[in-house]
């Protein structure tokens, strides 16, 4: 292997035997005693180094990288990645505003997704000028093409097609079948660009695909695009161009302990999808999300109790469902690691959180290190759809944001008070 094709380690580790868990150089222990918990910290450096895999990967040709929003929302990321050149996946109004204020300079750079596009959502985009509307059905097209002659502004679209290709992953996560609520029949694709091309204010720029999420094999990269590139060699027989084919994203990671070789699972990926592009000149879009924040980001919360009834230990946390909800609505597997090792042989435990619910657990009969009340414990590979999907459930305040860049930690979201917590209610 040469320097460049070893795989980076995960970014949070132990630097010596017995030393606080660390991101890059900064010690968790002293982001928790300085920003309390639960706390959420990510690596820029691999958020980065992640982005740029992708670029390499795929810079035989023309692409852009645009970043799935949901799986992390801080405008500090989103100008981070911005300012390395990535685009941006979004899926409603609020994640369009999101972008505009980290990079306004990224407006043209924005694809827009999402099944239940509102008119002012839809005016509100073409006012910014986004690359691109990525349409699921008939009437979503039919809206945007009376808002754009409203507003008297072209529209750019892609026709989301739904392939009907199975893809291994959770249910709740899979999109890409015809029983899925997303996209259209790709049959009935042909039929609807050729109606488009009737109307003055649409412009049909792309073809876009999307399977779902956690998808650990490129196989069905692959076999979806194939599809999606026939499509558009059928419609440019039919005198319509297609600029741009969007492959989604969906790309997955390992969420369990070992090394993870991301540059061979992107070189993976890439080659199936520029097979899959032969005789294709246009460009490309992709739109990582997980794969490039997750496994960058750890949930920080403080033990409060171990306690131990009849055969079972519990491990109560600071944290809890509302922070992280994966574990309790995917049965999502994280690993959980203490921040500072205790000596001793590890015990089997359930980590659960003090919200008022049995399904407020991190994880259940899991083999775990020593640890004892006043502890820290990280929950890694938590940068992807943690603070994102978090809530105020239980009147629960939302934890804060920290982002180490180099030897460097700033906070980028202060925690929640309880004054921000009762604001926008009226008695």
């Amino acid at each position: 292997m040469t320097k460049s094709d070893t795989p980076s380690p995960r970014p949070f580790q132990h630097p010596l035997p017995g030393s606080a868990l660390c991101c890059g150089s900064v010690s968790l222990e002293a982001l928790a005693k300085r920003y309390g918990t639960p706390l959420y910290v990510y690596s820029a450096d691999q958020i980065l180094e992640r982005l740029s895999l992708f670029q390499q990967a795929l810079q035989p040709r023309d692409h852009l990288v645009c970043y799935a929003v949901k799986a992390n929302s801080a405008l500090a990321i989103l100008k981070l990645l911005a300012e390395r050149g990535a685009g941006f996946d979004i899926v409603s109004g609020g994640e369009l505003e999101r972008v505009l204020a980290a990079a306004p300079e990224a407006a043209g750079r924005v694809v827009y997704s999402g099944v239940g596009k509102t008119a002012e959502e839809i005016d509100r985009a073409l006012t910014a000028e986004i690359l691109e509307f990525n349409v699921e059905s008939e009437a979503e097209l039919a809206l945007l093409a009376a808002r754009a002659a409203r507003l008297k502004r072209k529209a750019r679209f892609a026709l989301r097609v739904n392939p009907d290709v199975f893809a291994e992953t959770h249910p709740y996560i899979s999109t890409g079948l015809r029983e899925h609520k997303f996209g259209i029949d790709i049959r009935q694709a042909p039929r609807i660009y050729k109606s488009a091309a009737g109307s003055r204010w649409l412009q049909a720029h792309g073809v876009s695909v999307h399977l779902g999420s956690q998808i650990r094999s490129a196989n069905p990269f692959g076999v979806a695009i194939e599809r999606v590139n026939k499509l558009v060699r059928q419609l440019r027989k039919d005198g319509i161009v297609i600029e741009s084919i969007d492959a989604g994203g969906g790309l997955g990671i390992d969420y369990h302990a070992g090394v993870f070789d991301a540059a061979a699972k992107v070189r993976e990926y890439a080659a199936a999808i520029q097979d899959a592009l032969a005789g294709f000149e246009g460009r490309l879009l992709i739109e990582p999300g997980r794969f490039l924040v997750a496994q960058a980001g750890a949930l920080v919360a403080r033990v409060l109790q171990v306690k131990r009834s009849g055969k079972k230990t519990f491990v109560i946390t600071d944290a809890a469902m509302n922070d992280m909800i994966r574990p309790a609505l995917y049965q999502a597997h994280h690993e959980i690691v203490p921040v500072k090792p205790r000596a001793g042989k590890p015990r089997v435990v359930d980590v659960v959180g003090p919200v008022c619910e049995t399904g407020d657990f991190f994880a259940r009969d899991r083999k775990l290190a020593p640890v004892e009340p006043g502890d820290l414990v990280a929950l890694l590979d938590a940068g992807a759809y943690g603070m994102a999907q978090s809530s105020n459930y239980n009147s629960r305040l939302r934890a804060a944001e920290v982002l180490v860049e180099g030897a460097k930690a700033r906070l980028i979201r202060r925690r929640e008070t309880m004054a921000d917590l009762l604001a926008t209610e009226i008695l």
